[in-house]
């Protein structure tokens, strides 16, 4: 999103009411992403949607129920089954690990977030880029220990936006971020 108009005649200082920041209740977040940021969303859309655990589970059933099967059937146990087994485990495992490291990859060459929590959205700045997302972008969100995590509307919830508390900078500000979520986004 370009923060300056073009020759071609787009105004990006044009708005509605509703896309003024109210200073009051706008609470501003500070933080770098981290790797157990993403975690922690992946983790909360996998309890959301339920599929993912559902097909990892099914696919682990499978391989254990292959490598007993072989097992029994031999009478003995096969190396070569047991590693394979090994190796499943361990990539269903370290999947979640895997995709959260790549996300950090892809985001935290960015450096610093600034991120603007208000009634007309959600401003994330950072000194490469500026992301504006309406409150009708989310379905809602849930919070956990140290995050706020928001899901998309999409029946994948393919963009998750994590909030680290640890980016709150004022003493009051986390109970003002928990009261703008849920006057816009329904926990979840």
């Amino acid at each position: 999103m370009a923060e300056s108009g073009s020759a071609e005649g787009t105004n990006n200082n044009a708005g509605t009411p509703n896309d003024v920041v109210d200073e009051q209740t706008a609470v501003r977040l500070v933080y770098r992403p981290q790797s157990a940021d993403t975690l922690v969303g992946l983790r909360i859309r996998e309890r959301v949607k339920r599929t993912g655990l559902v097909l990892r589970g099914v696919f682990l059933a499978l391989w254990t129920g292959q490598w007993l099967l072989g097992t029994v059937g031999r009478g003995r146990i096969d190396v070569v089954s047991t590693v394979l087994f090994l190796f499943v485990v361990l990539v269903v495992w370290g999947y979640p690990r895997l995709q959260a490291a790549q996300v950090q990859r892809l985001i935290g060459w960015q450096g610093e977030y600034h991120v603007t929590v208000s009634a007309a959205g959600i401003t994330c700045r950072t000194e490469h880029s500026t992301l504006v997302q309406k409150w009708s972008v989310f379905q809602g969100y849930r919070e956990t220990a140290g995050h706020f995590v928001l899901l998309s509307r999409d029946p994948n919830i393919m963009y998750l936006g994590v909030l680290p508390k640890r980016g709150v900078q004022e003493a009051e500000g986390l109970e003002r971020l928990r009261t703008v979520l849920d006057q816009h986004a329904p926990r979840v």
